[in-house]
């Protein structure tokens, strides 16, 4: 083979590889809300992703997405009276009932069963388990208890049944809910009219009940009204006695502290009464001994002012003794007193010279009158 035929041999494998590939690429996206499983073909292996890209090569892993969201079983055959698959009562009538399955399926058992799930879950799983717990439940009721009375207790009954069923197969019921119930048309209209005759009789029974429990509510309100005004009265009349027993007990203790009272008042009195004769009788032995002492006080000022003035006079009586001396030993002391006591008055005296035996300024004060009334004064005595 030459080199040329082996190049295109290689293109050709090339072109044929790469459209393989791109036909059938390795690998696999699990996209948002799904869940990929990887199967090994080879060693029987199963691994779940829930996001990226996951190499799948062709032959050798197989790949299945599984949505994980919330889906919904709505059995449309049987949600009509007059439908394929309509339900059967307890009295062989046919009913129709919307029913809403929500389910998921269980991530934890998704890996190991997922070579178990059909292509449709809804009607390969849901349906068959659905079915076999509710055509078998409503024909144990009557139209009357699934269309009006037991629908909650119905449905409480189907998820109990069910639930188990879907936890075998690897799914999780999540809540099944009962919508309209169809009738047949006569039988609707007669149930209809049945249960407004029902409910005209549930009302005038409530009606009535109400209009007896108005009338048991007078009486026990005029009852409790009763018991309340007796209680009320004994209360008031247990709250007087307990008033004159607290104010009986009051006054025995008030009694005696009043004597006590009257007791310390009048002693306080007789005490005030000491007191107060005491009190004048010290202020009038404090008058008589400040009038004594006073008396003492002047009696020794007066002896004192006595005594002083004895001792003045006889003081003064030795000065003039003295004085008298002096002016007889010396005449001219009187003239040099006399200048003495006028020196603060008069600087400067001029005067005639005296006569014999006569002052300085004699002639100024008079001395000849003073000599004439002397010389007559000795004439007279002559």
């Amino acid at each position: 083979m030459s080199t040329r035929t082996r190049a295109v041999a290689t293109a050709v494998i090339l072109v044929a590889l790469g459209y393989y590939l791109y036909s059938r690429p390795p690998f696999a996206v699990a996209q948002r809300g799904e869940l990929l499983v990887r199967t090994n073909e080879i060693d029987g292996s199963v691994a779940a992703y829930s996001a990226g890209t996951v190499l799948a090569l062709p032959g050798i892993h197989q790949t299945r997405r599984f949505d994980i969201r919330d889906q919904v079983f709505r059995p449309t055959a049987s949600a009509s009276a007059t439908g394929p698959a309509a339900f059967q009562s307890n009295e062989g009538l046919s009913i129709g009932v919307e029913l809403t399955v929500r389910w998921a399926i269980d991530r934890g058992r998704l890996a190991r069963m997922s070579r178990e799930y059909p292509d449709d879950i809804n009607a390969d799983l849901v349906r068959p388990a659905v079915e076999g717990v509710t055509y078998p439940l409503f024909a144990r009721y009557t139209v009357r208890d699934i269309f009006s009375q037991q629908r909650l207790q119905i449905q409480k009954e189907i998820e109990a049944e069910l639930r188990p069923k879907f936890a075998a197969i690897g799914l999780v019921l999540r809540g099944v809910e009962m919508g309209k119930v169809d009738l047949p048309p006569d039988f609707r209209a007669g149930m209809e009219k049945l249960l407004a005759e029902e409910l005209e009789t549930e009302k005038i029974r409530y009606t009535l009940q109400l209009k007896e429990g108005a009338v048991k509510q007078s009486q026990l309100e005029a009852q409790a009204e009763k018991v309340k005004r007796e209680e009320a009265a004994e209360a008031a009349a247990q709250e007087q006695v307990i008033a004159a027993r607290a104010q009986e007990e009051t006054m025995k203790h008030i009694l005696p502290f009043k004597q006590k009272q009257i007791e310390q008042r009048q002693l306080e009195a007789e005490a005030e009464k000491v007191a107060r004769i005491r009190s004048a009788e010290g202020a009038a032995e404090a008058r008589r001994i400040e009038a004594k002492g006073e008396a003492d006080s002047r009696q020794k000022l007066a002896d004192a002012e006595a005594y002083r003035l004895e001792l003045v006079g006889k003081a003064n009586a030795g000065q003039m003794e003295r004085e008298g001396g002096l002016i007889t030993r010396y005449p001219l002391l009187i003239q040099k007193t006399l200048a003495d006591k006028l020196s603060d008055k008069i600087q400067v005296i001029i005067a005639p010279t005296p006569a014999a035996g006569q002052i300085i300024g004699s002639n100024l004060i008079g001395g000849e009158k003073l000599a004439q009334s002397s010389a007559q004064t000795t004439e007279g005595e002559r």
